[in-house]
């Protein structure tokens, strides 16, 4: 586990992307039970609000806790397979609900760098919410500073069952587990 300050997290600095993500995490393993406090530590430390709830895909973590514990709480972990395989939900008073892409563990650093980067701002020429599949596909493609709405629109069409530009189509990092 890894203290609040050493967790590979970026957040939109204004929070305003509503239905899209509001930032990116970087986890070192799909456990849940050794990822999520510091994770909720850093989020606490960063936001100066206390998160409250915290939900995710069932099939994408392992160890999944009921609760977590946190300074003066104990913040309740929901597992959903309504939720993106690709995000985990936050709830925090005064924000309705903070989504992160959770970049898979094993991405290059290149490509999780640069998912990193694309989440912290919102897109205003963008024609919608950008989905995490799409922001994780087009990191995996082309130089890290390269971050552009056709790039974006190719990682959908690949993601809808088309192809890139390469031909190659984006293999899932983590097999998930079978059902509990």
């Amino acid at each position: 586990m890894t203290g609040p300050e050493k967790v590979r997290l970026s957040l939109d600095p204004a929070l305003t992307c509503r239905g899209a993500v509001g930032g990116a995490w970087w986890p070192a393993t799909y456990d849940a039970g050794a990822e999520l406090p510091a994770l909720i530590a850093a989020i606490d430390q960063r936001l100066n609000r206390r998160v409250l709830r915290v939900g995710l895909h069932i099939d994408t973590w392992d160890n999944i806790p009921h609760h977590i514990a946190a300074p003066g709480r104990h913040v309740k972990v929901g597992w959903f397979r309504t939720i993106d395989p690709h995000v985990v939900n936050l709830i925090i008073p005064g924000i309705e609900h903070l989504n992160l892409l959770v970049i898979p563990p094993d991405t290059t650093a290149a490509a999780a760098h640069k998912a990193l980067a694309m989440t912290t701002r919102c897109r205003a020429d963008s024609r919608g919410p950008t989905r995490p599949g799409d922001i994780l596909a087009a990191a995996q493609n082309g130089p890290a500073d390269a971050t552009t709405e056709q790039e974006l629109s190719l990682a959908g069409w690949d993601n809808e069952g088309g192809q890139t530009r390469t031909g190659n189509r984006s293999k899932p990092h983590h097999q998930p587990r079978s059902p509990r």
